[in-house]
């Protein structure tokens, strides 16, 4: 174990944390899976992708690009700090 956490894991430390990043990427943008196998229940299954669509749809285009601005900022904060703590732990 000891191994694993002071050798292993700092080595492994950046693709990890790459992989955090893009699978959260993948998350955020999922759309197709969460409407084919959840739908789209007001309240219940609703995520961020699938309140632009709807947004869209009806024609809420304001409403829409609120909801846009929203995701993308998530998105950068998200690599943002990801590329904050990798600095960090190659500096310290």
């Amino acid at each position: 174990m000891r191994v694993f956490f002071t050798i292993t894991l700092p080595l492994a430390s950046r693709g990890i944390a790459a992989g955090i990043v893009l699978a959260f990427a993948r998350a955020v943008g999922e759309f197709g899976a969460t409407i084919v196998v959840a739908g789209n229940i007001p309240g219940k299954t609703t995520t961020l992708s699938l309140e632009i669509f709807s947004a869209v749809q009806l024609g809420h285009d304001a409403s829409a690009y609120r909801l846009l601005v929203v995701c993308v900022v998530i998105a950068f904060s998200a690599v943002w700090l990801s590329e904050v703590l990798m600095k960090k732990r190659s500096m310290g």
